[in-house]
């Protein structure tokens, strides 16, 4: 984030003290991995909050998303997880915070949707980025594509990038390449191969990494 410009005083975003001992917590991946089961099961397990980007109202609002040109669309995105990082912050003061998708799903979705490299969307988004809460650490699913439609088979809230997961020809295979080389530029990251392991079990392996960490 070198060279990124400070934001005036009028769009710095509001300080929420007292929450510096919590941890915040993002869970990433592609589109019916698992992430929402996971960050509700995390959240349950460390008494924490479960947040999902995008939040309301943007949630209600990303079917009109779709039709928006290139620019407008990362703006969109852009504006949810601005939204969704002052939400993180008021939560914080509360207690952990487990976040279902975050910054590195606005860059590798937008880079795939549009065509483009994940450092084109990075290099839009950077003067945003000192806006937003730092992830103590981002837990990265992987799995292989037949596991992937196993777990697409049974998901109940399909979306339209769901479907375009499978529809639109190469969209997964870059998404799952974007994720990657997000992921590998993220000091942050921990990579996590789901294949075999239900939700339980990756949760599992999630406390007991952040136990070992603590002690």
């Amino acid at each position: 984030m070198n060279g990124i410009e400070v934001l005036p005083s009028a769009f710095q975003p509001v300080p929420y003290y007292g929450h510096h001992d919590h941890p915040f917590f993002v869970v990433e991946g592609v589109s019916g991995i698992g992430k929402s089961t996971l960050a509700a099961l995390l959240a349950r397990r460390i008494n924490g909050t479960s947040l999902h980007t995008l939040a309301p109202p943007h949630s209600g609002w990303s079917d009109e998303a779709h039709g928006m040109s290139p620019l407008p669309n990362l703006a969109f995105y852009l504006s949810g997880l601005l939204h969704v990082s002052d939400r993180v912050r008021r939560a914080l003061v509360l207690g952990p915070v487990i976040a279902d998708r975050y910054a590195p799903s606005v860059t590798a979705c937008q880079a795939a949707v549009h065509g483009v490299d994940t450092t084109d969307v990075d290099r839009l988004l950077a003067p945003f980025f000192t806006y937003l809460v730092v992830p103590t650490r981002t837990f990265y699913l992987r799995c292989s594509e037949v596991t992937l439609r196993e777990r697409m088979a049974v998901k109940d809230d399909t979306k339209q990038d769901d479907t375009d997961l499978f529809g639109v020809p190469g969209r997964l295979k870059q998404l799952m390449t974007n994720f990657e080389t997000v992921a590998a530029n993220d000091p942050a990251a921990i990579v996590l191969d789901t294949d075999g392991l239900t939700p339980d079990d990756l949760a599992d392996v999630i406390t007991a990494r952040l136990e070992n960490r603590r002690a």
